[in-house]
Protein backbone atom coordinates (compact mmCIF):
# COMPACT_ATOMS: atom_id res chain seq x y z
CA UNK A 1 0.00 0.00 0.00
CA UNK A 2 1.02 3.26 -1.23
CA UNK A 3 2.66 5.54 1.56
CA UNK A 4 2.70 9.22 -0.14
CA UNK A 5 0.21 11.17 1.37
CA UNK A 6 -2.96 11.51 -0.74
CA UNK A 7 -4.04 15.09 -2.36
CA UNK A 8 -7.77 15.64 -2.03
CA UNK A 9 -8.09 19.56 -2.17
CA UNK A 10 -6.05 21.55 -4.52
CA UNK A 11 -3.90 24.27 -3.03
CA UNK A 12 -6.78 26.87 -3.98
CA UNK A 13 -9.31 25.29 -2.52
CA UNK A 14 -7.59 23.89 1.07
CA UNK A 15 -6.67 27.69 1.21
CA UNK A 16 -10.12 28.84 0.97
CA UNK A 17 -10.94 26.54 3.56
CA UNK A 18 -8.07 27.65 5.84
CA UNK A 19 -9.91 31.40 5.54
CA UNK A 20 -12.62 29.78 6.56
CA UNK A 21 -11.15 28.12 10.04
CA UNK A 22 -9.70 31.80 10.66
CA UNK A 23 -13.20 33.30 10.63
CA UNK A 24 -14.36 30.41 13.33
CA UNK A 25 -11.39 31.44 15.20
CA UNK A 26 -11.53 34.81 14.86
CA UNK A 27 -15.38 34.98 15.71
CA UNK A 28 -14.82 32.46 18.77
CA UNK A 29 -12.04 34.90 20.37
CA UNK A 30 -14.55 37.95 19.74
CA UNK A 31 -17.22 36.38 21.41
CA UNK A 32 -15.32 35.22 24.70
CA UNK A 33 -14.18 38.90 24.98
CA UNK A 34 -17.44 40.31 24.71
CA UNK A 35 -19.95 37.01 26.36
CA UNK A 36 -17.59 35.04 28.33
CA UNK A 37 -16.21 38.04 30.90
CA UNK A 38 -13.26 38.72 28.90
CA UNK A 39 -11.61 35.14 27.73
CA UNK A 40 -9.69 34.78 24.41
CA UNK A 41 -10.86 31.25 23.92
CA UNK A 42 -8.55 30.52 20.61
CA UNK A 43 -5.97 33.22 20.76
CA UNK A 44 -3.71 31.68 24.17
CA UNK A 45 -1.44 34.33 24.26
CA UNK A 46 -3.62 36.84 24.91
CA UNK A 47 -5.32 34.38 27.43
CA UNK A 48 -2.16 34.09 29.36
CA UNK A 49 -1.96 38.19 29.44
CA UNK A 50 -5.34 38.17 30.71
CA UNK A 51 -4.56 35.26 33.17
CA UNK A 52 -1.64 37.12 34.49
CA UNK A 53 -3.68 40.59 34.80
CA UNK A 54 -6.80 38.77 37.09
CA UNK A 55 -4.31 37.05 39.71
CA UNK A 56 -2.28 40.22 40.04
CA UNK A 57 -5.39 42.03 40.60
CA UNK A 58 -6.87 39.48 42.48
CA UNK A 59 -9.33 38.80 40.28
CA UNK A 60 -10.08 34.64 41.55
CA UNK A 61 -13.28 34.39 39.52
CA UNK A 62 -11.46 35.77 36.07
CA UNK A 63 -8.09 33.72 36.88
CA UNK A 64 -10.39 30.49 37.11
CA UNK A 65 -12.09 31.12 33.75
CA UNK A 66 -8.52 31.70 31.96
CA UNK A 67 -7.34 28.57 33.13
CA UNK A 68 -10.33 26.94 31.80
CA UNK A 69 -9.54 28.06 28.78
CA UNK A 70 -5.88 27.21 28.65
CA UNK A 71 -6.73 23.37 30.15
CA UNK A 72 -9.40 23.27 27.29
CA UNK A 73 -7.39 24.43 24.79
CA UNK A 74 -4.79 22.07 26.01
CA UNK A 75 -7.47 19.14 25.96
CA UNK A 76 -8.29 19.96 22.25
CA UNK A 77 -4.81 20.06 20.63
CA UNK A 78 -4.35 16.50 22.34
CA UNK A 79 -7.08 15.56 21.22
CA UNK A 80 -7.17 16.67 17.73
CA UNK A 81 -3.22 15.20 18.01
CA UNK A 82 -4.32 11.73 18.68
CA UNK A 83 -6.33 11.79 15.52
CA UNK A 84 -4.24 13.61 12.79
CA UNK A 85 -0.82 12.09 13.91
CA UNK A 86 -1.34 8.97 13.75
CA UNK A 87 1.03 8.65 10.69
CA UNK A 88 4.03 9.88 9.54
CA UNK A 89 2.54 11.44 6.35
CA UNK A 90 1.54 15.08 6.80
CA UNK A 91 0.96 18.05 4.96
CA UNK A 92 -1.88 16.88 2.70
CA UNK A 93 -5.86 17.57 3.87
CA UNK A 94 -6.50 14.21 4.70
CA UNK A 95 -9.44 12.32 6.37
CA UNK A 96 -7.87 12.40 9.67
CA UNK A 97 -7.89 16.17 9.18
CA UNK A 98 -11.65 15.78 8.47
CA UNK A 99 -12.09 13.92 11.48
CA UNK A 100 -10.77 16.54 13.73
CA UNK A 101 -12.56 19.09 12.38
CA UNK A 102 -15.56 16.94 12.57
CA UNK A 103 -15.04 16.98 16.54
CA UNK A 104 -14.21 20.46 16.35
CA UNK A 105 -17.87 21.09 14.72
CA UNK A 106 -19.75 18.71 17.60
CA UNK A 107 -18.08 20.84 20.09
CA UNK A 108 -19.13 24.24 18.36
CA UNK A 109 -22.51 22.90 18.17
CA UNK A 110 -22.87 22.47 21.75
CA UNK A 111 -21.26 25.66 22.65
CA UNK A 112 -24.11 26.82 20.14
CA UNK A 113 -26.68 25.09 21.24
CA UNK A 114 -25.73 25.60 25.36
CA UNK A 115 -25.11 29.85 24.42
CA UNK A 116 -28.61 29.79 23.28
CA UNK A 117 -30.50 27.41 26.11
CA UNK A 118 -28.50 29.66 28.39
CA UNK A 119 -29.19 33.42 29.95
CA UNK A 120 -27.18 35.72 28.51
CA UNK A 121 -24.58 38.66 30.34
CA UNK A 122 -24.36 38.84 33.63
CA UNK A 123 -27.95 37.01 34.65
CA UNK A 124 -25.11 33.51 33.07
CA UNK A 125 -24.47 31.30 35.86
CA UNK A 126 -21.12 30.64 36.58
CA UNK A 127 -21.07 26.87 35.73
CA UNK A 128 -22.98 27.80 32.49
CA UNK A 129 -20.16 30.26 31.86
CA UNK A 130 -17.08 27.66 32.88
CA UNK A 131 -19.04 25.54 30.30
CA UNK A 132 -19.00 27.90 27.55
CA UNK A 133 -15.59 28.80 27.83
CA UNK A 134 -14.41 24.93 27.98
CA UNK A 135 -16.16 23.97 24.62
CA UNK A 136 -14.82 26.58 22.78
CA UNK A 137 -11.25 26.12 24.38
CA UNK A 138 -11.85 22.30 23.20
CA UNK A 139 -12.93 22.97 19.90
CA UNK A 140 -9.93 25.44 18.84
CA UNK A 141 -7.60 23.44 20.73
CA UNK A 142 -8.94 20.83 17.86
CA UNK A 143 -8.25 23.47 15.35
CA UNK A 144 -5.14 24.01 16.18
CA UNK A 145 -3.58 20.31 15.68
CA UNK A 146 -5.44 19.78 12.62
CA UNK A 147 -4.09 23.36 10.73
CA UNK A 148 -0.58 21.77 12.41
CA UNK A 149 -0.75 18.96 10.44
CA UNK A 150 -1.27 20.42 6.91
CA UNK A 151 2.33 22.02 7.32
CA UNK A 152 1.45 25.24 6.25
CA UNK A 153 4.83 27.99 7.59
CA UNK A 154 3.92 30.70 9.11
CA UNK A 155 0.14 30.06 9.28
CA UNK A 156 -1.92 29.68 12.28
CA UNK A 157 -6.07 30.04 12.16
CA UNK A 158 -6.11 30.96 15.96
CA UNK A 159 -3.61 33.28 16.70
CA UNK A 160 -2.32 35.86 14.28
CA UNK A 161 1.59 37.15 15.87
CA UNK A 162 2.97 34.32 14.50
CA UNK A 163 1.15 34.73 11.08
CA UNK A 164 2.16 38.32 10.99
CA UNK A 165 5.50 38.17 11.69
CA UNK A 166 6.14 35.55 9.12
CA UNK A 167 4.47 37.51 6.33
CA UNK A 168 6.43 40.71 7.48
CA UNK A 169 9.36 38.78 7.20
CA UNK A 170 8.72 37.46 3.77
CA UNK A 171 7.64 40.51 2.77
CA UNK A 172 10.44 42.67 3.45
CA UNK A 173 12.86 39.84 1.95
CA UNK A 174 10.79 39.72 -1.38
CA UNK A 175 10.63 43.58 -1.55
CA UNK A 176 14.54 44.23 0.20
CA UNK A 177 16.42 41.68 -1.85
CA UNK A 178 20.09 42.22 -1.17
CA UNK A 179 22.49 42.67 -4.00
CA UNK A 180 24.47 40.07 -5.49
CA UNK A 181 27.75 39.06 -3.37
CA UNK A 182 30.76 40.55 -5.30
CA UNK A 183 29.24 42.55 -7.57
CA UNK A 184 29.47 46.55 -7.16
CA UNK A 185 26.88 49.34 -8.34
CA UNK A 186 24.95 46.86 -9.62
CA UNK A 187 20.92 47.56 -9.56
CA UNK A 188 18.96 46.34 -6.64
CA UNK A 189 17.29 42.59 -8.09
CA UNK A 190 13.94 43.04 -8.90
CA UNK A 191 10.94 42.86 -6.24
CA UNK A 192 9.76 39.18 -6.34
CA UNK A 193 5.90 38.50 -6.70
CA UNK A 194 3.60 37.99 -3.95
CA UNK A 195 3.65 34.12 -3.78
CA UNK A 196 0.00 32.31 -3.21
CA UNK A 197 1.53 31.36 0.50
CA UNK A 198 1.98 35.30 1.50
CA UNK A 199 -1.27 35.81 0.34
CA UNK A 200 -2.65 33.11 2.57
CA UNK A 201 -0.86 35.10 5.80
CA UNK A 202 -2.17 38.00 4.71
CA UNK A 203 -5.89 36.26 4.07
CA UNK A 204 -5.59 34.85 7.49
CA UNK A 205 -4.85 38.09 9.36
CA UNK A 206 -7.46 40.29 7.24
CA UNK A 207 -10.38 37.55 7.95
CA UNK A 208 -9.54 37.25 11.56
CA UNK A 209 -10.19 40.55 12.09
CA UNK A 210 -13.03 40.49 9.57
CA UNK A 211 -14.94 38.09 11.77
CA UNK A 212 -14.37 40.07 15.07
CA UNK A 213 -15.81 43.33 13.35
CA UNK A 214 -18.85 41.00 12.46
CA UNK A 215 -19.24 39.61 15.69
CA UNK A 216 -19.25 42.88 17.23
CA UNK A 217 -21.55 44.10 14.90
CA UNK A 218 -24.25 41.51 15.32
CA UNK A 219 -23.80 41.24 19.51
CA UNK A 220 -25.27 44.86 19.10
CA UNK A 221 -27.97 44.60 15.91
CA UNK A 222 -28.50 40.88 15.63
CA UNK A 223 -27.18 38.65 19.08
CA UNK A 224 -28.80 35.54 18.47
CA UNK A 225 -26.48 35.36 15.70
CA UNK A 226 -23.13 35.48 17.35
CA UNK A 227 -22.71 32.30 18.24
CA UNK A 228 -23.79 31.08 15.02
CA UNK A 229 -21.11 32.11 12.78
CA UNK A 230 -18.34 29.67 13.86
CA UNK A 231 -20.23 26.59 14.29
CA UNK A 232 -21.46 28.33 9.72
CA UNK A 233 -17.62 28.65 9.10
CA UNK A 234 -16.87 25.04 10.20
CA UNK A 235 -20.21 23.90 8.45
CA UNK A 236 -19.19 25.11 5.15
CA UNK A 237 -15.41 23.92 5.48
CA UNK A 238 -16.88 20.09 6.19
CA UNK A 239 -19.54 20.15 3.86
CA UNK A 240 -16.95 21.10 0.98
CA UNK A 241 -14.29 18.80 1.83
CA UNK A 242 -16.80 15.83 2.12
CA UNK A 243 -17.79 16.64 -1.33
CA UNK A 244 -14.15 16.60 -2.34
CA UNK A 245 -13.39 13.00 -0.40
CA UNK A 246 -16.97 11.39 -1.76
CA UNK A 247 -15.23 12.29 -5.46
CA UNK A 248 -11.75 11.34 -4.42
CA UNK A 249 -10.97 7.61 -4.76
CA UNK A 250 -8.02 6.62 -2.88
CA UNK A 251 -5.53 4.19 -3.78
CA UNK A 252 -5.74 0.86 -2.35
Amino acid sequence: MSTQPVRILSRGHRDSLVLLLAWAAGSVDAIGFLGLGHVFTANMTGNTVLLGLSLGQGRSLAALANVIALVGFSMGVAGGALIVERDRNQGEWDRRVTSALFLEALMLAAFTLFWHLTPGGADRTSAALYTLIALSALAMGIQSAAVRRLKLPGVATTYVTGTMTSLVADLTSRFHAPRPAGVKDSPPPEPQPVSQHTALQAGVIVIYGLSALASGFFQIHVPSLVAITPLLAITVVLLAVGLAHSGHTSPS
